[in-house]
């Protein structure tokens, strides 16, 4: 993964840019997290790519048997535990691990969610990424990818400017950013994946796939192992 969400955009810095979030773009979190809800079932083990300080693990792990979430932040993983050790259940697990080199035997999970446009925010080999995914997820199980919508540019735009002006982000690069690229004066680039390229990475894993549209601002691409 990426040093700027390791160093730069982690733990309480990393939290900072949700709770700028306006509505538009809150509701665009939620209405992932309420997808990803409802393709897990109450007995499900769940895996969560670069989990942060646990926002998306804590919502999640209400509705599984059991929760993991691994990031190459210490700093973010701290939080994290912190966090989810005022909740009641203790089903989380959290562990520092690349996701390109998951620590876990094949076929261990149920769903594995890298979601929130995780898969550019990496900044890996992205083929490799959803390989890796696939390894560990049990048969019949599946692997939820997300990233922006084309349609929610503006609303995006406008949230990183808000976490640029509140100096979480290097200055916006409004003149070289554009076509679903965030441009930074301080070198970072927040990209997407539309469905164009989710087909092109996934072209010839023979997997049943489904991609679609999510609340006018996300892609998902659904795999099934």
């Amino acid at each position: 993964m990426s040093n700027y969400y390791s160093d730069q955009l982690a733990a309480e810095r990393l939290e900072r840019c949700y709770e700028l979030a306006p509505p538009r773009v809150r509701q665009y979190l939620n209405a992932e997290i309420e997808h990803v809800a409802g393709r897990i079932r109450p007995s499900d083990t769940i895996l969560e790519l670069g989990c942060g300080y646990g926002r998306v693990l804590a919502q999640l792990a209400e509705r599984c048997g059991w929760a993991v979430g691994i990031d190459t932040s210490a700093a973010s993983l701290a939080l994290a535990s912190r966090r989810l050790r005022l909740r009641p259940r203790a089903n989380c697990w959290l562990l520092r691990m690349d996701a390109l080199t998951l620590g876990f035997r094949d076929a261990v999970f149920d769903v594995v969610l890298c979601i929130q446009n995780g898969i550019s925010a990496f900044q890996v080999d992205q083929r490799a990424l959803i390989a890796e995914a696939l390894r560990v997820t049990c048969p019949g199980g599946r692997v939820l990818l997300s990233s922006y919508a084309a349609r929610f540019w503006q609303a995006r735009l406008e949230w990183f400017r808000l976490q640029a002006a509140a100096g979480l982000l290097g200055a916006i690069d409004e003149g070289a950013s554009g076509a679903g690229v965030i441009v930074c004066k301080d070198g970072f680039r927040a990209t997407t994946v539309d469905p164009a390229r989710f087909e092109a990475l996934i072209a010839g894993l023979g997997r049943h796939r489904l991609i679609h549209e999510v609340d006018e601002s996300s892609v998902f691409c659904e795999l099934i192992a």
